[in-house]
């Protein structure tokens, strides 16, 4: 079983461990949860990669707050669309905080960032998984 958005903010919030789902996603969630940025971050893009919108929403907001990478709107900007894009509909709100997310920091960007941002996000293909 897949965790939710809400699964993964509880955890790394609440400090709730979730090795017992081993995936790219729960390990990227157990290494943030220890502060291990990189290690999260690696997990992470791998299953952002390869579809997994949590993941994607994850990504943007690290790359947002600069956490465990350089700050960068940009990017953070691409992974929130892609998460917002690829949410289900039966997770509605997830879709709509990361449309909100999106669009704050969009508002902190030139012109030139968001069309480079959407152009990002338009060439993003998933990759085979590894």
């Amino acid at each position: 079983m897949r965790p939710t958005l809400r699964a993964v903010f509880l955890a790394l919030t609440l400090g709730f461990g979730m090795q017992a789902m081993a995936g790219p996603l729960e390990e990227g969630a157990a290494a943030h949860n220890r502060g291990d940025y990189a290690t999260a971050l690696s997990w992470y893009r791998r299953a952002a990669d390869q579809g997994d919108e949590t993941a994607q929403f994850i990504l943007g907001v690290m790359y947002s707050k600069g956490q465990g990478v350089p700050q960068d709107y940009v990017l953070a900007h691409k992974w929130l669309n892609l998460a917002a894009s690829r949410f289900p509909a039966s997770e509605k709100e997830e879709r709509d905080i990361a449309v909100k997310l999106r669009d704050q920091i969009a508002s902190k960007m030139t012109a030139a960032q968001i069309d480079e941002a959407e152009k990002l996000t338009r060439d993003w293909q998933p990759k085979p998984e590894r």
